[in-house]
């Protein structure tokens, strides 16, 4: 289910206009690195965040990062699971998103 959600987000950043790539850290790598004209953005997917071993992983993939590009983490989840300025969107929120 991961991958579909995966999916589901690369093609949103296409329609709001990005240019989409996978980011490679030291320590492995960052799901989708998205930029347009000013503007870059990073974000990791997951389905849920509830098992304690993937929300590490997936905020913690950011911990290479040194810039102020602002990080996120989306997945199915309601609940908010932002953490260390990393901010943690639910999935059907960031589709109905036009601010992004």
């Amino acid at each position: 289910m991961n991958f579909v959600c995966e999916n589901i987000v690369y093609n949103e950043l296409q329609i709001k206009g990005y240019d989409v790539y996978t980011g490679k850290t030291k320590k492995g790598e960052i799901d989708f690195v998205a930029t347009k004209p000013n503007k870059k953005i990073y974000i990791q997917v997951a389905y849920t965040l509830v098992d304690e071993n993937t929300k590490n992983r997936e905020f913690n993939a950011y911990n290479s990062i040194n810039d102020n590009y602002p990080k996120y983490v989306i997945s199915l989840d309601k609940l908010n699971y932002e953490y260390n300025g990393i901010k943690h969107i639910n999935l059907i929120d960031f589709l109905l998103d036009d601010n992004f």
